[in-house]
């Protein structure tokens, strides 16, 4: 039997009253949801002549409890209509039908919408995040940090000893959760080495709309006069990584966020930090230089001046799912310079540059909060038939 509940808010909403209300909605979505449905929100927005009437299906919405609140009192507050209700039973994860919901091809992202993803999908991206990295999906925050070395973990910790660690030993990819009580917080995953992990983990996280993604990971400096311990601010993605070219051609242009970077660019300025701007080769191969000559070709067309294993997937997902995102990489050997990275320096390395490089890439997150407490714009991340929700407060 479907649940009766229906939750409608109607304009106009006194100031005061706005949150209540907003509450009271998603209070309303929770519940359709531990009934065994999916709930659905409609949102009628009189200022829109083409889609003035869109809807979107979720699962489990206390995980995006806060992104949610965010995005309906702007909606409320500029004379929207929201309604929830039920929508249809939710699926288990055995049901036969479940495996075929979960393809995107199949969700018309041409359509108006609510929300990217449909509760399926969403549902069993909230499940193996918790599988991934030890730590339920509710506790990640709205800035997210990847890191492919404890030290920046140990970093992490020693700056937030309070931190919420994975319930478990031996997670594929932990993570810990510096939380504040908004969810402004920051959350750092150690994502392992390697372009497959970095897009498992960006496939899910999608789902709850983070504000930022940054990686903060090491390279290789392509160029003579680079340092090992200087930064590298990714301009543009070489993306020899592979794992996303069947649904993202290597030809679609891939950069990070304008705005993220200007912020990381100041707060290399503010850290005295040697850092060079460019393209970031990623490859999928640990061992190219065993058969240089291709990937060196590519790497001196693009002038790149850095090589990791990584950054361009997480960019190219941010891309994908529209979250804005950045890389910042400490150069930690020189391959072309008779300086690789070898067992007997690599610890002196890390432990002279692990705060350093955390630091910047917090103070950054610092001007995002501050000046875009509703989230960094997304235009660069955009096309002309979006989702309302999770585009940052220029996408209607």
């Amino acid at each position: 039997m479907t649940p009766a509940m229906i939750e409608q808010v109607r304009p106009p909403v006194p100031a005061e009253k706005l949150d209540h209300e907003i509450g009271r909605l998603l209070d309303a979505l929770q519940s359709v949801y531990d009934d065994g449905w999916y709930p659905e929100l409609e949102v009628v927005r009189p200022w829109s002549t083409h889609n003035p009437r869109i809807s979107g299906e979720f699962a489990r919405p206390c995980a995006i409890r806060r992104y949610l609140h965010r995005e309906l009192r702007g909606l409320l507050a500029a004379g929207a209509t929201v309604t929830a209700r039920a929508a249809r039973p939710a699926r288990a994860f055995t049901d036969p039908e479940f495996f075929a919901a979960l393809d995107e091809d199949r969700f018309d992202l041409r359509v108006k919408k609510l929300f990217l993803f449909g509760p399926e999908r969403m549902a069993l991206s909230l499940d193996r995040l918790s599988h991934y990295t030890g730590t339920p999906a509710e506790s990640f925050q709205r800035h997210v940090l990847f890191t492919n070395y404890a030290m920046h973990v140990e970093s992490f910790l020693e700056r937030f000893p309070g931190a919420e660690r994975p319930d478990r030993e031996g997670v594929q990819m932990p993570a810990y959760h510096a939380a504040r009580p908004d969810g402004d917080g920051v959350s750092l995953v150690n994502i392992g080495v390697g372009p497959a992990n970095a897009k498992t983990i960006t496939d899910h996280l999608a789902v709850l709309r983070p504000d930022t993604m940054i990686m903060i990971g090491h390279c290789g400096g392509l160029r003579n006069r680079q340092e090992l311990g200087d930064f590298v601010l990714a301009t543009a993605y070489q993306r020899a990584d592979h794992v996303l070219d069947e649904v993202l051609p290597a030809d679609v242009p891939v950069i990070p966020s304008i705005r993220l970077n200007g912020y990381l660019m100041d707060a290399l300025a503010t850290a005295e930090a040697t850092w060079r701007p460019g393209v970031v080769h990623t490859t999928d191969n640990r061992n190219w230089e065993f058969n240089q000559a291709a990937t060196l070709h590519r790497m001196r067309l693009a002038r790149a001046v850095a090589v990791d294993m990584e950054s361009a997937t997480i960019a190219a997902n941010g891309f994908r799912y529209r979250i804005p995102n950045a890389t910042l990489l400490c150069v930690s050997d020189k391959p072309l310079h008779a300086e690789p990275k070898l067992a007997g320096g690599a610890r002196a390395f890390y432990e002279a540059s692990k705060r350093k490089h955390l630091g910047i890439a917090l103070d950054a997150l610092e001007r995002v909060r501050a000046e875009h407490p509703d989230g960094l714009p997304g235009s660069e991340v955009r096309s002309a038939d979006e989702p309302l929700l999770g585009n940052g407060p220029d996408g209607a």
